[in-house]
């Protein structure tokens, strides 16, 4: 779920800290006392291009794209939440840090390096502990929010 080489630090990564929009006032609004919500993250953008996640050796395409929209980021990283979304392809993934998803829409399956296979859809939430590692094959562009500690 969040994010390539290596979860891309848990599932989305990104740099920088601090909460951050994405441009024309996105799909973020504020309240008070650091309050911050995403309405309808369905349908929420635009979501900015967070780049490819790089397939494993040998793999045929398609090459995973990815983009999202940070809802929080803590000071050093941690804690993190927003929206990410991925397009089919399939990658090698290392949760480095504890991550919560609900997939909102779309398909995928985790294969732990153990080999038990797991399958997510939209509707369905999932926690995956840091150290977690094995594959992720999307196939069907997923959507979901999640949040990293």
């Amino acid at each position: 779920m969040s994010r390539g080489a290596e979860k891309l630090e848990g599932a989305a990564g990104r740099s920088g800290g601090g909460p951050v929009r994405s441009g024309g006032g996105g799909p973020i609004r504020s309240g008070g006392g650091g309050l911050r919500v995403i309405s309808h993250p369905l349908e929420a953008g635009p979501l900015l291009d967070w780049g490819p996640i790089p397939p494993p050796a040998g793999a045929a395409p398609p090459v995973s794209h990815t983009r999202g929209v940070l809802l929080h980021k803590g000071e050093g990283g941690s804690p993190e939440a927003g929206i990410w979304e991925c397009t089919p392809g399939i990658w090698e993934c290392h949760v480095t840090r504890d991550e919560f998803c609900h997939l909102l829409a779309g398909r995928c399956a985790y294969t732990h390096d153990s080999g038990e296979r797991t399958e997510i859809r939209g509707g369905d939430a999932a926690f995956f502990p840091a150290g977690w590692r094995g594959r992720c094959e999307v196939r069907e562009t997923v959507r979901k929010v999640y949040m990293i500690r």
